[in-house]
């Protein structure tokens, strides 16, 4: 790898270099194209609209409600909660939700709140920090401690509800929340039971990229270049960011072509969403570059994981690997026919009829 394919200074970006830089370190080609809405993506959990803006449609089985949330950081974090309408009373078993890296509630990860919902649980839907309607400077930045920790805080809320057994939650994480749900679970005893579904391990896919493809002197020169890039953002006071993401050319591997065809499409399109109307912060990449965050997936145990991916999926190795990894009781599924985004939004795909199942056995008093 040359000198032209690492970043030397944020003047110098062109698309091209921009592609480089994602690929070696690994973002991947969901991010390829990335540009900065910085001044136009300051939405605080203080300012959650009101509306009624989700990419699927409001059921009429579920009450809903905007609510807000503080993590050990301080940052305030926005959520949908759903409660089932047709409830006996008592207290009610609970499932947070989150993902896919780089969208916002308002997409899959609601869907998937809403629906559960409909099947008997309290679910709460939420923005990870800095990121949709949730709190957090600079926007459009992601961490793995911190993203983390929003999952433990969405158990905190969850517990607070008066309708909620704190016995007895769960957690559902997509794609790239999909890893960052385990490491939660994995330190956060108070969860009984996690599913990842069509699960990226961000710091895996940052740090060696698609396939563990990406050498000792590709990952060091990327690792000089993010660093460079810290004396630019530091001099602007504010960090860099690149051109919109997922603006395709031709060309593009079809994982990216699905990718956009659910973010940029009616179908998943939401204007807070990274992934459909924004970028990360050029930076984001460093603190997952040597932060392996399922080192401790084994310690999940003796609670259930449910592992679901799709057949086709480009990203189904990272789900074949942390169920390796982790130990029993454990459960692989493989949706045939499938690829990474169906699991986003299909509803005659997603295996909402195992997910109830699973946390009905394993979210008991």
């Amino acid at each position: 790898m040359n000198k032209d394919n690492s970043i030397q200074n944020s003047s110098k970006f062109g698309i091209s270099s921009r592609r480089n830089v994602l690929k070696f370190a690994g973002v991947g080609a969901a991010l390829i194209g990335a540009t900065s809405l910085f001044s136009k993506t300051e939405a605080k959990a203080s300012n959650m609209t009101d509306e009624w803006d989700k990419t699927f449609p409001k059921s009429e089985k579920v009450e809903h409600k905007k609510v807000s949330f503080k993590n050990r950081y301080g940052i305030t974090l926005a959520g949908d909660l759903y409660v089932p309408k047709d409830h006996a009373g008592g207290k009610l078993a609970a499932i947070a939700v989150s993902g896919p890296f780089g969208a916002v509630k308002e997409q899959s990860s609601g869907l998937y709140a809403q629906t559960m919902a409909e099947r008997g649980f309290v679910t709460l839907a939420f923005d990870p920090s800095y990121t949709g309607e949730s709190g957090g400077e600079p926007r459009n930045s992601a961490s793995p401690e911190i993203n983390t920790e929003d999952f433990s805080a969405a158990v905190d809320c969850l517990g607070m509800q008066p309708m909620v057994d704190r016995e007895r939650i769960g957690i559902i994480g997509i794609c790239g929340f999909g890893g960052m749900a385990l490491n939660a679970v994995a330190s956060d005893k108070r969860v009984k039971a996690v599913v990842a579904s069509t699960m990226y391990d961000m710091t895996r896919l940052m740090s060696k990229g698609y396939n563990d493809s990406v050498t000792l002197e590709q990952r060091t020169q990327t690792l000089e270049g993010l660093s460079q890039q810290r004396w630019q953002d530091a001099e602007n006071g504010s960090p860099a960011y690149g051109p919109v993401s997922l603006e395709l050319k031709g060309g593009e591997p079809q994982f990216v072509v699905e990718y956009a065809d659910y973010y940029k499409k009616p179908r998943g399109f939401h204007k807070r969403s990274v992934n459909s109307n924004g970028s990360w912060s050029l930076t984001t990449a460093i603190p997952f570059m040597n932060m392996p965050i399922l080192t401790y997936i084994a310690e999940i145990s003796p609670r259930p994981v449910l592992f679901i991916h799709g057949e086709k999926a480009h990203s189904r190795y990272f789900s074949e690997t942390a169920y390796a990894n982790a130990a029993e009781p454990k459960e692989l599924m493989i949706i045939p026919g499938a690829n990474h985004t169906d699991l986003y939004d299909q509803l005659d795909i997603i295996p909402f009829d195992k997910l109830q199942s699973f946390f009905e056995q394993h979210l008991v008093a």
